[in-house]
Formats: C-alpha cells, sequence, structure tokens
C-alpha cells in the first residue's frame, strides 16, 4: 500500500515539543482516520531504542500529547516514539485479533522504515492502551515473533475482561432505576462482541482472549510473561470512586493489576512489578482530579527503568 507521510509542525499540539521533529504516517491513502501511527524523533542520533505507546479508548496521538509529556522526554532519551491508531480504529479493543495484526502491520512499517531490528523495542499504554501492550507482548513470547519487547509497561489497565464484564453488569444493575451509564452499556456490548458471547457461552475466549484471567486455573496467558520484564501502575483511590462514580474495588482495574503480577511473582518472575500511587491522578488541561490518568505515571523514572534493561 502506498504512504503519505504528513508533517505535523503546523498542528498546534505539537509546539510542545521543542526542537523534536514530528510525523504522521497513513498506511492506507484512502484512510485519513485509522490505520497510522505518528512518530517523534530523538534530536540526535544514535537512538537508543524505540517506543510504542499505545493510547487509552477514544483517544488519538494528539490527546496522548496533551495529556502526559512522556514522549517528549523518552525521545529527549534518544527512543523514537510510536503513537499507533490501529485499523480498528480510535475504538480499538486492543486485545482482539484483529487490532493485534495491525499493531504488527505498523511495527513492521516502522522497523522496515528506519532499520530498527537491531534496536529495543519497549511497549507501554494507558488503559486499554495497556491492556494491547500486555497482549502483544504475550503473543510475541509465545508465536515467535522476530522482535519481542525488552519492557513493557500498562498504566491502570483492565486486564481480566470476565471480571470487566460481571463488574459493569452490576453497575447497571445497582444503577436501576435511573438509566445506565452510556459507558457501562458500551462495554458490555463490545466485550460480548468481541468475545463473542459472555464469560457462560464463551469462557474459552475470554481465556484466549484477556491478558490474565483470575479464574483461569492454569494461567495460560501470563505464563508467556515469565522472561519479559513488566510494571504496572495503579492509583487505587477507593474513596473516590465511590463518592464521583458510586464503584468500588470490584470494579477497578486495581484489583486485575495486583492478582497478575502477584501470580507471575508466584510463578518465577524475576521483574514484574505493580507500582501503585496516592493522589497523582490528574488529567489536562484542567488538571481535574482522576485516578485514572497518564499523570499516576513517574516519567523520568520509568525512562531510565526502560533503559536499563537489556
Amino acid at each position: 500500500m502506498k504512504k503519505i507521510n504528513i508533517t505535523l509542525l503546523a498542528l498546534l499540539f505539537l509546539t510542545n515539543v521543542h526542537g523534536q521533529k514530528m510525523e504522521k504516517t497513513y498506511l492506507d491513502e484512502k484512510d485519513s482516520t485509522s490505520n497510522c501511527y505518528t512518530t517523534i524523533y530523538p534530536s540526535e542520533l544514535p537512538w537508543t531504542g524505540f517506543l510504542f505507546l499505545i493510547p487509552g479508548l477514544g483517544q488519538k496521538a494528539e490527546d496522548v500529547l496533551i495529556q502526559t509529556d512522556l514522549p517528549k522526554l523518552a525521545s529527549q532519551n534518544g527512543i523514537l516514539v510510536i503513537i499507533p491508531t490501529f485499523k480498528t480504529g480510535v475504538l480499538s479493543f486492543g486485545v482482539d485479533s484483529l487490532s493485534q495484526q495491525s499493531f504488527k502491520d505498523i511495527l513492521i512499517d516502522v522497523t522496515n522504515k528506519h532499520k530498527l531490528l537491531d534496536q529495543r523495542l519497549f511497549v507501554g499504554g494507558f488503559s486499554i492502551g495497556g491492556s494491547c501492550a500486555i497482549k502483544f507482548a504475550e503473543l510475541a513470547s509465545s508465536e515467535k515473533y522476530k522482535i519481542k519487547p525488552a519492557a513493557v509497561f500498562a498504566i491502570d489497565p483492565p486486564l481480566d475482561f470476565e471480571r470487566f464484564y460481571y463488574s459493569r453488569k452490576r453497575d447497571m444493575r445497582l444503577s436501576a432505576p435511573a438509566k445506565p451509564s452510556e459507558e457501562a452499556v458500551f462495554m458490555i456490548d463490545k466485550i460480548e462482541k468481541e468475545m463473542k458471547g459472555n464469560p457462560e457461552t464463551a469462557r474459552a475466549n475470554f481465556y484466549k482472549i484477556s491478558p490474565y484471567s483470575f479464574s483461569d486455573v492454569n494461567q495460560t496467558a501470563i505464563k508467556t510473561l515469565l522472561k519479559t520484564p513488566l510494571r504496572i501502575y495503579t492509583e487505587p483511590d477507593v474513596n473516590w470512586w465511590i463518592k464521583e462514580r458510586g464503584g468500588d474495588f470490584s470494579g477497578m482495574n486495581a484489583l486485575d493489576a495486583s492478582a497478575m503480577i502477584n501470580e507471575l511473582i508466584k510463578l518465577g518472575h524475576k521483574n514484574a512489578s505493580l507500582i501503585t500511587t496516592d493522589k497523582k491522578g490528574f488529567r489536562k488541561p484542567e488538571n481535574r482530579r482522576h485516578p485514572h490518568s497518564w499523570s499516576i505515571v513517574d516519567n523520568p523514572e520509568l525512562i531510565k527503568w526502560m533503559l536499563s534493561q537489556k
């Protein structure tokens, strides 16, 4: 397919990254909304690696650049940063086969274009983008990908979609007789579509597609990660969720993250960490309090950790 490279320096949101070249690449000239990626280039050579940074649900590269300085700081540390929008669009489920295939297509395009086969690959993301990052790492380890991630991180990702499904079903039940939240309805429909059923009718699909499954006693998905450096960030401010969203621990992604990291450690993983934070979650540009945010990450420390991995 013919590719189009468009420099985005004229756009307002790019002016925050001083002296760093940005470029947007479309894999399909007929599609200007998806199947593309934004590249943030380090200002100097040699590069120290490349990072696939995956947005949360509904986020574009522009949104990521507003919410976090991680792309800017990573490129200042010599890391080539790629922010993809998969062929499945900004509402990508991330862990499904079509999204993962689009991830591979973009990865192949990037590595061929920049001749990166000898560079370390780092993979991370926010929310469902973090789910996508971990799923990619699992598949890369188990399916003999040419390039495997040197380090993986996820920022408050949903991991166990069986738990996630039932928590949203409970949200709807507890909200009655009021109208359920649009988010709950959307995610239930999305999960049933991608899993081809619910946990009772399609449990095997939940185990296959979810990055982690609490009820899978065989620990099938996570066993592939035992040699992959991994860290998961979460801010388990349960009182905020109770007050602001009527939620509790059962609906928080911290539940999945803590269980998964705990099981990995019990399986013998030597470099898997759960990083919890307190009152660091705020969404820009209003600096609105929200524990499910990019801002819970100490970006300089994360970059130092990534670069320390071999």
